[in-house]
């Protein structure tokens, strides 16, 4: 069986809006989200997010318990945001990857240049914002 590579994440912008919102309520503790939409031939298009019930937030961690949610195979991954501006991913963010990307928001949570979007490996992926 061939593994799912995906070349190249796209967003919508009201996402993008949406991650950097979230993060910016939830600092100075990590926010966490799940990410909602399609792939298609190595290309995830991102098109909402969904609130994880029940997360857990702090200075230097965010959770969230998957059996607490509906099966939904529209979840794409998680995003989270580095309250410490670093958007690369930690040794911890990689044990715990779930789903197709892992989303990092780095504070301040302004641009487009404190986002990264990675696979399980934390090999970083293009990505666009439509």
């Amino acid at each position: 069986m061939r593994a799912l590579v995906v070349e190249k994440v796209v967003f919508q912008k009201k996402v993008v809006d949406s991650l950097f919102s979230y993060s910016a309520m939830a600092y100075p503790n990590e926010g966490i989200l799940l990410l909602r939409g399609k792939s298609k031939k190595g290309v995830v298009e991102v098109t909402g997010v969904v609130v994880p019930p029940l997360a857990a937030h702090g200075a230097a961690f965010s959770s969230f318990n998957w059996w607490m949610l509906p099966v939904d195979l529209s979840y794409l991954g998680v995003a989270h945001s580095h309250p410490s501006g670093n958007f690369n991913p930690s040794h911890q963010d990689l044990l715990h990857a779930t789903g197709r990307i892992m989303v990092i928001m780095g504070y301040p949570y302004a641009t487009v240049d404190n986002l990264g979007v990675y696979n399980h490996r934390g090999e970083r992926i293009p990505f666009e914002v439509e």
